[in-house]
C-alpha cells in the first residue's frame, strides 16, 4: 500500500513541477533562509531587495508548484477538484467546463503566425496550450487582430492548472518579441515599456515594475480586459467583476491582446472578444450599466421594443453586462482587493472629463 501510494503522489508531482523545478528549488532556498533581503525576480533568479526598494513592502512573489484553487468563476466539479490527481489520465478524462461560453461570434482569436515556438492551437485558434511536455522557458501569444480606436472587450478562461513562475494575461504592442524568454523562466508581459501583464499572483507588471492589483486568479477563473482607446485606459475583470483600471494615457498606441505563461501543460481559452466604436450610442450604453448595475443583464429591465433590444444585445451586449462595481472597499481591505472602487470611479470620472472636452 506504501508503494502504491508513493507512485501516485510522484505522478502527481511530476505533472505540477514539470518545467518550474528551478522556481521550486528557489522557494525553498528563499523560505529556509529567512532573509528579508532575498525576493523573487522576474528573470528567475535570486536577487537581493536592494535592486527592489519599491517592492519589499508587497507580499513575496515567489511562486509556486502548487496551482491556485478556489478562484474559479464556476462550481464544476472539474473546477473544484484537488490539483494533484492520481494519473495525468485521470486529469485529460474530466470534461472540459462550459461555463460562462456563451459567445458564438468572436472579433479575433490567436494568431498561429505570431507566437512562440512551445504553443499548440486548438478549438479555432481561441484555445493556446503551453509546453505540451515541459517547460524550458516562457513561452506567449498574441491575438491576431490590431486592437485598433474603438472600444475592445476580451476574456480569457484558465483552462489548466494555474502554478510556476508566472501565468499572465495582458496587452503588448508589435514590437514584443514573444519568442525571446523561450530559455528563461520570467514575467514576460509588462517586462518592457511596450506592454501590460496581470500575473496569476495578482501583481500587475509594466517597465520591469511590480504593483499589488488584485487577488490571484487560478483554474476556472475569467479575467477580462477592457481597452478604451479613445479614453486611453485599460480596466481588468476578474469573473466578470470590475478588479481595477490598470493603466491610463494609451491613446494613439497599437496593441495587440496577449498571454504567456512558463507552467508545462498550461493553457487559456478565449471565450469572448468584442469590439465597437466610440459613440453616442455605446456611451449612452455605458451610462446606463453604470446606472442599473444590479442586474445581470440590463436589457431585461428597460422598456425597449423586442427588436431594439435585440439590435442592442447583438452590438453592445458586453457593455450592458459588464459589472463595473461602484462600492468602496472597507478600511481594512487590502490595496488588491477585488472590490477596488477605481474600476466605477475612475472610469466615470474619465466618461464625464472627455463629455466636457467635446
Amino acid at each position: 500500500n506504501s508503494m502504491a501510494r508513493r507512485t501516485r503522489s510522484s505522478r502527481a508531482w511530476h505533472f505540477v513541477l514539470s518545467g518550474v523545478r528551478r522556481e521550486a528549488d528557489s522557494r525553498a532556498v528563499a523560505l529556509a533562509t529567512g532573509t528579508r533581503g532575498w525576493g523573487y525576480d522576474s528573470d528567475g533568479q535570486h536577487s537581493d531587495s536592494d535592486s527592489e526598494p519599491e517592492f519589499s513592502s508587497l507580499s513575496p512573489s515567489i511562486p509556486s508548484a502548487i496551482p491556485v484553487t478556489g478562484e474559479s468563476y464556476c462550481n464544476c466539479e472539474s473546477q473544484s477538484e484537488a490539483p494533484y490527481f492520481s494519473s495525468l489520465h485521470a486529469l485529460h478524462r474530466i470534461k472540459d467546463c462550459q461555463c460562462g461560453e456563451e459567445d458564438e461570434y468572436f472579433d479575433w482569436v490567436w494568431d498561429d503566425l505570431n507566437k512562440s515556438t512551445a504553443t499548440l492551437l486548438t478549438c479555432d485558434n481561441r484555445k493556446v496550450n503551453f509546453h505540451m511536455e515541459y517547460s524550458c522557458g516562457t513561452a506567449a501569444i498574441r491575438g491576431n487582430k490590431e486592437l485598433a480606436d474603438g472600444q475592445h472587450f476580451w476574456e480569457i478562461k484558465m483552462t489548466s492548472p494555474v502554478y510556476g513562475t508566472d501565468m499572465m494575461v495582458g496587452i503588448g504592442t508589435s514590437d514584443v518579441n514573444l519568442d525571446k524568454y523561450r530559455h528563461t523562466f520570467c514575467s514576460l508581459l509588462g517586462k518592457d515599456e511596450d506592454s501590460w501583464g496581470l500575473s496569476y499572483t495578482g501583481l500587475l507588471h509594466h517597465k520591469g515594475d511590480k504593483t499589488n492589483f488584485s487577488s490571484r486568479f487560478g483554474q476556472g477563473s475569467i479575467i477580462g480586459l477592457h481597452l478604451d482607446t479613445w479614453h486611453g485606459t485599460l480596466t481588468f475583470f476578474k469573473n466578470r467583476k470590475c478588479i481595477g483600471v490598470a493603466a491610463t494615457k494609451l491613446q494613439n498606441k497599437k496593441f495587440y491582446p496577449m498571454v504567456c505563461s512558463t507552467a508545462a501543460k498550461s493553457s487559456m481559452k478565449v471565450i469572448r472578444s468584442c469590439t465597437s466604436c466610440t459613440s453616442l450610442q455605446y456611451l449612452c450604453c455605458y451610462r446606463l450599466r453604470q446606472l442599473l448595475p444590479d442586474y445581470v443583464d440590463t436589457l431585461e429591465v428597460l422598456p425597449l421594443p423586442p427588436g431594439l433590444k435585440q439590435v442592442l444585445h447583438n452590438k453592445l451586449g458586453w457593455v450592458l453586462s459588464m459589472n463595473y462595481s461602484t462600492s468602496k472597499p472597507s478600511s481594512s481591505s487590502s490595496s488588491g482587493s477585488d472590490s477596488d472602487s477605481s474600476c466605477g470611479s475612475d472610469a466615470e470620472a474619465c466618461q464625464r472629463k472627455r463629455c466636457r472636452r467635446t
